[in-house]
């Protein structure tokens, strides 16, 4: 399988693949941040009061243990009693006051967690509606998927998890640490020599782990990717007997992804254990040495100015416990991290994506047409249709009525730079004419239509539509001025009206259905369980090829377009219905002009104008009689001389 090009220069293990990670985890935090500005403090101020709090009593235990040991040496009991209920009161007090504050934080982080990838998501999509067609024919589908899936759910565990303990550990860390030279400063140098080793281990077992777990995340991807590939062409995999080819294929991306996912598990999960049994080997060590040092007398060395005695020790191996345990809490966050750090990167890649550009600044509008041809823009809908078009030179605005004039003048184009798929393509369609495309596959017959509606741009030569150059055109403007019918059937999740619907969102009901009797789908329609309130999921998959093709030749009639381009609309549909279909195809494109796109010439032979293509040039055209007695191209594909492909 081909990798996505964006994924692997986004996933790359090299410096800039890692500043771009940090850069991205940057990106999250301030969006983040800038998101709640306020919810975003409350929820820090809470963090870190816990944790503060949390590290506070190691000081209460050595005064209640002074305290005990002052009771001990004197025998007075009454004395020291009211001392210890009063630490006691004031411990319960920080610890109840420790767990309101947690629970506050919960939720607090809860609710901003699900509201920041709510926004996230809405982000990405209404980027990815923004995007050029270019995109999506060079992107994996099942990569693109996994933005919203792999990727948002890494920023999900930084954010609600690995953050706050980051907060937390690190203010837990800084109180210890002061506490801790309060009391001893000699057993806090010890402290530190250990600590000092835990940072080297992560830093060299928390390299690899960050290494494999970028690449955990791009073989998520790949792997999603192909899944998806596979569950959308079952049938041709089935027909062909390509099972078992289809699961080597996928044993060899599971198996890339086992080994990245167990090396970066590998590495992570030794670290835990590694830093933990640091943590205990140190606290033996403190232990012995707070022994050395009760029994050998030396003076302590500290910021209080105490002197060393069991009153410190324990309290303080037990800061030291908690000093080490946080540390390991720190390291661990790196896997989160580090694969939030990817995917982020991948996130923000695709909501930095470029989006379609669109210079065009001429309008379609609503407009009323008078006796003596003179236009005005009205404000409601009349089924008359003008441009308007802005004048930038003098500052005057025309109106030209849509009227369906199409042409393309010395055309060049390529998907690629310095592979032309067109050549010198000059073409015209006067309002009303039908105009056909024969040729082999790759002949260029499609990419000539997907220039008139501008999912790609030209290379060269002009294209005008009613004397207009394109490119003035607002894209939004020039596309909902045409219809379209693609051989690949799209239906979305819904009732068959809806679907009907989705060619002009305020249509009736009553439009639809005329609609649908328009394509010859009403028949079929009505005899479904539940009429037009039927409802479709997984792209129509509980009709036919052949109605679900009427479907959505019903779609595009109910938009009511003065240009209609078919593009092997009748390409599904077997010989019966196709002729059925025709009558109401010819119905439809009556008044207005029809660029179609067929295999079978018996649906072009009406054309008014046939144009035969090879390798991107025009090299026959004229009506079916006189290709006929040209005698050449065309008339071989018509008797059968031979084949298209």
């Amino acid at each position: 399988m081909s990798s996505n090009r964006r994924g692997s220069a986004g996933l790359g293990m090299g410096k800039e693949g890692y500043q771009k990670g940090f850069g991205g985890l940057g990106r999250t935090v301030k969006m983040f941040f800038g998101f709640f500005p306020k919810l975003s403090i409350l929820a820090v101020i809470c963090i870190i009061v816990s944790a503060g709090i949390g590290a506070i009593p190691s000081l209460f235990t050595q005064k209640i243990l002074a305290v005990v040991e002052e009771w001990v040496d004197s025998g007075d009991y009454a004395g020291a009693k009211p001392v210890l209920t009063k630490y006691l009161v004031v411990l319960a007090t920080l610890y109840v006051l420790a767990f309101l504050l947690n629970i506050l934080r919960t939720q607090i982080m809860a609710y901003m967690t699900q509201a920041f990838l709510h926004k996230l998501r809405d982000k990405m999509f209404s980027g990815m509606q923004k995007l050029p067609i270019k995109y999506f024919d060079t992107h994996k589908h099942g990569d693109i998927m996994s933005h919203y899936t792999n990727d948002i759910d890494t920023l999900r565990q930084l954010i609600s998890m690995a953050f706050p303990t980051m907060i937390e550990c690190s203010i837990t860390v800084l109180v210890v640490f002061a506490i801790m030279c309060w009391f001893s400063i000699w057993m806090t140098l010890v402290l530190i020599a250990g600590v000092a080793l835990m940072f080297f281990v992560t830093k060299v077992v928390g390299g690899g782990s960050a290494k494999y777990f970028i690449r955990q995340q791009k073989a998520v991807a790949s792997t999603e990717g192909y899944i998806q590939e596979m569950m959308n062409g079952q049938k041709v995999i089935k027909v062909f007997n390509h099972e078992q080819e289809g699961i080597e294929e996928f044993n060899k991306l599971n198996d890339a992804l086992y080994e990245d996912s167990s090396k970066a598990h590998a590495y992570a999960n030794i670290l835990g254990p590694i830093i933990q049994n640091i943590g205990n080997i140190l606290y033996v060590v403190l232990a012995l040495a707070g022994g050395i040092f009760l029994l050998t007398g030396v003076k302590n060395f500290s910021i209080s100015g105490m002197a060393f005695g069991i009153s410190i020790l324990v309290p303080f191996l037990n800061m030291a416990k908690q000093f080490t345990g946080n540390i390991n809490q720190l390291t661990m966050q790196i896997n989160s991290i580090v694969m939030a750090g990817a995917g982020a990167q991948r996130v923000f890649a695709l909501i930095d994506e470029q989006p379609e550009t669109d210079d065009g600044y001429v309008e379609l509008v609503n407009a009323k047409i008078g006796a003596d041809g003179s236009i005005e823009e009205s404000g409601e809908r009349t089924g008359k249709w003008a441009w308007k078009h802005f004048h930038k030179a003098d500052g005057t605005t025309t109106f030209t009525e849509l009227k369906g004039d199409v042409r393309m003048v010395d055309v060049d184009f390529g998907y690629e730079e310095g592979k032309d798929v067109l050549h010198d393509i000059t073409l015209f369609a006067e309002p009303g004419q039908k105009v056909a495309f024969v040729g082999a596959t790759g002949a260029g017959k499609t990419t000539i239509t997907n220039l008139i509606n501008r999912f790609y741009d030209i290379a060269d030569g002009k294209i005008r539509y009613d004397g207009i150059n394109v490119n003035k055109i607002k894209k939004d403007d020039l596309r909902r001025s045409l219809g379209l019918v693609l051989q690949e059937t799209n239906l979305f999740t819904g009732t068959v009206m809806d679907n009907i619907r989705y060619g002009k969102l305020d249509a009736t009901d009553e439009e639809c259905k005329k609609a649908a009797k328009l394509a010859g789908a009403d028949d079929f329609i009505t005899r479904l369980p539940d009429g037009y309130d039927t409802m479709l999921t997984n792209n129509g998959a509980n009709l036919s090829q052949g109605q679900r093709q009427l479907i959505s030749i019903a779609r595009a009639a109910v938009a009511d377009p003065p240009v209609m381009i078919l593009d092997e609309a009748t390409s599904s549909i077997d010989t019966r219905t196709e002729s059925i279909v025709q009558k109401g195809m010819d119905k439809l494109m009556e008044g207005r002009t029809v660029f179609v796109i067929a295999h079978r010439l018996s649906t072009v032979m009406n054309s008014d104008v046939i144009m035969v293509l090879d390798h991107g040039k025009i090299i026959e055209r004229g009506d079916h009689n006189k290709l006929i007695a040209d005698k050449g191209t065309y008339y071989q594909l018509y008797t059968g001389a031979f084949e298209l492909e």
